[in-house]
């Protein structure tokens, strides 16, 4: 049997962790970012151990990632047979990553105060009808 040593995921990362899902992140990226933050990189299987992910969450966390720039991907050939392994780091900022949070919700906020501006300037053109 390997010994095998992989970081865990602390108090202040599932908080964080929790911001980010509130923010509008899905569990699965919020809970890899967070590891990524706290490692240089990382395979996918130490993401698996340490976030608790299974490997189909890790693999759809990483594609979204990747489609926004968010990591850095490379191949390492194991010694032997076999695939090689997946290597993740991430390549932006947690910073930046934040900052496409908050423009997407304010993005979001105004186009829902616009509604409610549009809603109640018609309501006003509205004639009110006597009841019989």
């Amino acid at each position: 049997m390997k010994d095998y040593e992989v970081k865990v995921l602390d108090e202040n990362d599932h908080i964080f962790i929790e911001t980010l899902r509130n923010l509008g992140m899905s569990r699965n990226v919020a809970m890899t970012m967070a590891y990524l933050m706290n490692v240089d990189e990382a395979s996918s299987r130490e993401i698996e151990i340490s976030t608790g992910l299974r490997q189909p969450e890790v693999s759809l966390a990483m594609r979204l990632m990747r489609n926004q720039s968010w990591v850095n991907v490379r191949s390492e050939k194991k010694p032997g047979k076999g695939r090689p392994i997946k290597i993740y780091s991430l390549a932006a900022p947690v910073d930046e990553i934040i900052s496409y949070y908050e423009d997407k919700i304010y993005k979001e906020s105004q186009a829902t105060i616009s509604a409610i501006k549009k809603l109640k300037v018609m309501s006003k053109k509205v004639p009110i009808t006597p009841s019989k």
